[in-house]
């Protein structure tokens, strides 16, 4: 295995697997954020659920790109209902990547849940700008530390966590 990806759009347990992994770790949201960064001056989230909107938030602010993201709008598809898209719920999701342009002033949209991967390239087609899908974005950053033979830094921040003395029922679990 030569890098690892979280291929859920909260980026979760990021830091922890960075601390324990001997091979890249990328997050969807912040490859996503990155090449988005680097194809337009603005861009926007389009995203599942209205209660994740503050997680994607905090992850603009967290990576350093919240100046650059014109707006994070939720579909409020649940990510289940994206695992058979049927023309509704693409047209909903369309619509949405459709108001950010318009009202936010997005020049290209970042796709906030794995579960929309597939409509990138027929969004892109259909917007007449760059869609971006995390899962693609992460897979090609892998690919690129891959290939200069980068991987996370083991010091400071994503040192490997030290050994923990464990007592009681939980004693055999110490190193």
């Amino acid at each position: 295995m030569d890098a690892h990806i979280i291929s859920c759009f909260g980026d979760p347990a990021l830091d922890a697997a960075k601390e324990v992994a001997t091979k890249p770790v990328i997050g969807i949201a912040g490859a996503a954020f990155q090449l988005a960064s680097i194809v337009a001056h603005k861009f926007g989230v389009v995203t599942t659920m209205t209660r994740t909107l503050p997680a994607s938030e905090h992850l603009l602010r967290r990576y350093g790109y919240h100046h650059l993201c014109s707006g994070v709008r939720a579909t409020d598809i649940a990510v289940l209902d994206l695992e058979t898209i049927d023309k509704q719920t693409y047209e909903q999701l369309k619509q949405e990547c459709q108001l950010a342009i318009s009202q936010d002033g997005a020049e290209a949209i970042v796709l906030g849940c794995a579960g929309m991967s597939d409509l990138a390239q027929e969004l892109s087609n259909a917007l007449k700008i760059p869609v971006i899908d995390g899962v693609s974005a992460a897979v090609k950053l892998a690919e690129s530390l891959n290939q200069l033979g980068l991987t996370t830094s083991k010091v400071g921040q994503y040192a490997p966590p030290l050994a923990k003395q464990f007592h009681g029922q939980y004693q055999h679990w110490s190193q």
